[in-house]
């Protein structure tokens, strides 16, 4: 067929199984955003307030639903607008293809009304990325580039297309996307070597990251671990891989992980690494991580094996596949006695309330859980909020529990949990917020409202800037410096202001009060809970610190 570059995009992207874009247009994104029109019927536009709120939404969307997401922007600041949620995406392996437009070749290179190189910017923080001046070159860039981002380690391709290419006329033959990269290959002698020391260990623990849900290595994570009698602790990345209430799990490791976890951590004869990196938020001190502990780790990227944490033995491997290999290699295992010992360590792991105030975070948590169902979605900025999101959060599911590991963006949230929305309309989505990260992306409030999404945004609101100011208070004598930015925000009138509904909380009462009336609304809505100053995150390891140095509350 007869098309020119704009419509090729829209081709492209119907070949690959994309239904949803988010983004903003501009001048030179023109053309794309009239092809768009042309395919409203086959490919929803979102318009978001914000160009990096497009890049989390499509973030969030890909998370949720496990396909590659989409985000649009025009030249010059509306493409640098998109790195923050680029970088974000690229830290924690998202499959994310962003389409920018760029002023007319003819113009590249003179300092254009905003011409800017993003493709050459954005070169630390994609797997790839596409200059396009040439109309013939386009249909392979986006076949690719949507290869890439799904193949191995997952992760951002960008495609830069001058606005003069989205004009062109170009003969175009729907074809099948390119089948995405083959799993690397290991050796059995490797495997059988994995399987001995597993069967050896006498106190053997999993170390699982955000490989295993990347790999949908869930169910034979499980398998494992029930086979040989391992107890698992997870990252971040990976709450959801192993259910809340299985007796083996020691819950999330690292800075404010688990007493139980780090513990294990440090006491165990063996750690299987699966799908981590040994980042510094859990092994704080790379020398003293699990020092009495022979290590294994398994990961599809080569780079990250031995690049924190020196190993034992470190293979490349798909974590699914290599876990459906070892498992008929295992013996069955018990390990009664360390499961008791590693387990009754939760036990020391209680509610910590270091706050003043009539309502505090675990109960917050505590009643959400309560009032909805295992399938909801919950999405968090980053701070304090998002590590008791991840400590009191009772997790089910992978792809339920959306959050900004690697790069700790704050202003994720609000876009992801459009994107969480739009991509599982079925479900409900929770956004966990603080108030310092939502002023970063309150923005987006409207995007929710345009769209008439049911996201629930429950705001911790201490009026500080909460880790820092723990931090502050810890390790800097109480010096506060720019965390108490005094503000006066009246987050139920702008919630109004938007088309939302808000909603104010002091105590435990009023939260589930207003929280079952927020169940019941068809749009936003808001929830502002105050909560004190002095409302810690516990435990905490201090950077470089160990296991020794852990502080309880």
């Amino acid at each position: 067929m007869r098309v020119n570059g704009s419509q090729l995009v829209m081709e492209v992207l119907l070949q690959h199984g994309v239904d949803t874009i988010f983004g903003y247009p501009g001048g030179a994104a023109l053309n794309l955003y009239d092809a768009l029109y042309e395919y409203s019927d086959r490919i929803r536009s979102v318009t978001t307030a914000h160009e990096q709120g497009a890049s989390h939404a499509a973030d969030g969307y890909a998370r949720a639903t496990g396909k590659t997401g989409v985000c649009f922007a025009t030249s010059g600041p509306g493409a640098t607008n998109l790195v923050t949620g680029i970088a974000t995406a690229f830290m924690d392996s998202v499959p994310l293809v962003a389409i920018t437009a760029n002023v007319p070749d003819s113009l590249i290179g003179r300092d254009a009304f905003q011409e800017v190189s993003i493709s050459n910017i954005v070169i630390p923080i994609t797997k790839h990325q596409y200059f396009v001046n040439r109309i013939e070159d386009l249909e392979d860039a986006l076949y690719n580039a949507f290869r890439i981002a799904a193949s191995d380690r997952k992760g951002p391709v960008l495609v830069d297309i001058t606005k003069d290419v989205t004009a062109a006329m170009t003969n175009f033959k729907p074809r099948k996307p390119m089948p995405i990269n083959p799993l690397p290959a290991f050796s059995k002698e490797n495997l059988k070597r994995v399987a001995d020391m597993i069967n050896a260990s006498q106190k053997p623990v999993i170390y699982c990251g955000g490989g295993v849900a990347a790999s949908n290595a869930g169910d034979e994570l499980l398998q494992l671990m029930d086979k040989a009698g391992i107890p698992a602790a997870h990252t971040l990345m990976s709450a959801g891989v192993i259910g809340y209430d299985n007796p083996k799990n020691l819950g999330m490791a690292g800075m404010h992980g688990t007493i139980a976890a780090n513990k294990a951590f440090d006491r165990a004869d063996l750690m299987i690494a699966l799908g981590t990196r040994f980042s510094d938020r859990v092994a704080l001190n790379p020398e003293k991580f699990g020092k009495r502990a022979q290590k294994i780790q398994i990961d599809i990227d080569t780079s990250e094996l031995n690049k924190n944490v020196v190993v034992d033995i470190g293979i490349t491997a798909d974590i699914k596949d290599f876990l459906t290999e070892l498992l008929p290699l295992i013996k069955k295992n018990g390990h009664e006695e360390w499961l008791d010992l590693a387990t009754g360590w939760k036990k020391t792991t209680g509610d910590v309330k270091s706050g003043d105030a009539e309502l505090h975070p675990s109960e917050i948590i505590g009643s959400v859980c309560d009032m909805t169902d295992k399938e909801t979605i919950y999405v968090t900025d980053v701070g304090q909020h998002q590590m008791w999101a991840a400590q009191y959060l009772k997790h089910e599911h992978t792809r339920q529990f959306l959050t900004s590991g690697g790069l700790g963006t704050m202003g994720y949230g609000y876009g992801a949990a459009i994107g969480a929305q739009i991509g599982r309309p079925e479900a409900r989505v929770i956004h966990f917020t603080g108030d310092g990260s939502f002023h970063m992306n309150l923005n987006e409030g409207v995007t929710a409202v345009s769209e008439n999404l049911p996201i629930i945004t429950i705001i911790m609101n201490n009026q500080v800037l909460g880790m820092v100011y723990q931090w502050q208070n810890i390790f800097y004598e109480s010096r506060y410096s720019a965390t108490d930015p005094h503000r006066k925000t009246n987050f139920v009138k702008i919630a109004e202001g938007f088309g939302a509904k808000g909603f104010t909380a002091e105590t435990p009462a009023e939260f589930e009060e207003v929280f079952a009336k927020a169940l019941k609304e068809k749009g936003p809505v808001w929830i502002d809970c105050h909560i004190a100053k002095s409302e810690y995150v516990y435990p905490m390891i201090p950077g470089g610190g160990t296991i020794e140095d852990m502080i309880i509350g």
